[in-house]
């Protein structure tokens, strides 16, 4: 039975702590998961939990159809990375990453390396679950420890659960939005989020897990700098240590950006009135939403790959390295020379004349206009993976 709206359950409690500046707040200190009373998991989120499931399904398989998975996924990552890092408000975009790791730039911006961090943290993540590492405390601090490698988080002790008062919104603690625990409540609040992150999948569903951990990761907010980006990575580094998913193909940052207003006030919701259920209904359906999305946008490249494919085959005289070049262009769509020599170990001649002759069969683009140092673009794939990122790809 549903329980009362007019009968909010409590999620927490408020002590007082000293922020800075010696300034009194009233800070809030989350209740262990799984809430209490239950999560009413009717039959309309039921429901709407066995579309999402069908979709993940889907887009799970697709794994299965390609090739070499890690070119699709390495650039997937890369655009969940922008999308993120959008969110905190970088201003970088897809097409400055790819730059940036082509070309090898010696001064590049805060905002580029951000995400850059972003896509680190992710293949480490992956990389710990593939050893059989679990998701762990010990998991979450060494991806934020990525996440804040360089850029403007590089100070803001990377890899550490704070030691002092953090806030959200505001100038100061007494004006803010919202006060996570003080420093002295994060190690039983941190020991009980990895408690419910271990538990089995037969006794609480994957996405329902996932759901309620991101809404505590948040809540607790134990970093400095940093959280809401390990907090979007902890959703999808959750389905796959569950098996719900085999790689790193679904992210809902595009869906929290779209819905940013609805997402905080939701949030909100969780913590003061204890509506968890309206917190599900709305990560799930994004969940849906998002996983309709990829598996589209994967099959739309799938089949551009398959296209192209056959045109370079075509490509007179274009020997292995060219093949092997139109390859690393799936995963890294944008190579300088240097980059692809280095990439295929082969010489830099040889590196030069297999992207010319991609370019004379018009598979991709130099997009600097320079004689030296010239970076070349897999534009018909970029087209497909900047959508959305507000990325105005040069051309």
């Amino acid at each position: 039975m549903p329980r009362p709206l007019s009968t909010p359950r409590s999620t927490g409690r408020f002590v007082l702590t000293t922020a800075v500046g010696n300034e009194a707040v009233r800070a809030f200190v989350p209740n262990p998961l799984p809430p209490t009373p239950p999560v009413d998991i009717d039959g309309a989120l039921r429901h709407r939990l066995d579309r999402a499931h069908v979709m993940l399904g889907r887009l799970d398989a697709l794994t299965s159809l390609l090739v070499d998975p890690r070119l699709f996924l390495d650039s997937y990552v890369r655009r969940e990375a922008v999308l993120s890092s959008q969110i905190e408000g970088t201003q970088s975009s897809l097409s400055d990453l790819l730059v940036f790791e082509a070309d090898g730039a010696d001064d590049p911006s805060d905002d580029v390396l951000e995400v850059s961090n972003y896509v680190a943290a992710t293949a480490h993540g992956m990389a710990r679950l593939r050893e059989g590492f679990p998701l762990s405390l010990r998991l979450i601090r060494e991806m934020h420890a990525l996440v804040l490698a360089s850029g403007r988080g590089a100070s803001k002790q990377p890899g550490e659960f704070r030691r002092t008062q953090n806030w959200i919104g505001g100038a100061r603690p007494g004006t803010a939005r919202f006060v996570p625990p003080p420093p002295a409540e994060l190690s039983p609040c941190l020991d009980a989020l990895e408690r419910w992150l271990h538990e089995p999948a037969d006794r609480v569903p994957p996405l329902i897990k996932a759901a309620l951990a991101h809404v505590q990761f948040e809540t607790i907010h134990p970093f400095l700098d940093g959280n809401g980006r390990v907090g979007r990575l902890l959703i999808v580094v959750s389905l796959c240590a569950d098996g719900l998913l085999r790689e790193p193909l679904l992210y809902l940052s595009l869906y929290f950006k779209r819905h940013r207003s609805l997402y905080y006030e939701l949030l909100t919701a969780v913590r003061e009135e204890g509506d968890w259920e309206r917190w599900l209904r709305f990560f799930v359906d994004g969940v849906e939403e998002t996983a309709t999305d990829a598996v589209q946008r994967a099959e739309r490249i799938l089949e551009r790959f398959a296209i192209d494919r056959v045109r370079v085959a075509q490509i007179p005289r274009g020997g292995e390295s060219t093949v092997q070049a139109y390859r690393a262009l799936q995963g890294r769509p944008v190579h300088s020379v240097a980059s692809m020599a280095r990439a295929l170990d082969m010489s830099i001649p040889a590196a030069t004349r297999a992207l010319d002759k991609l370019g004379n069969a018009g598979l991709v683009a130099e997009i600097t206009g320079r004689r030296r140092d010239r970076l070349f673009a897999y534009t018909s794939y970029l087209e497909l993976l900047r959508t959305d990122t507000d990325d105005p790809f040069p051309t």
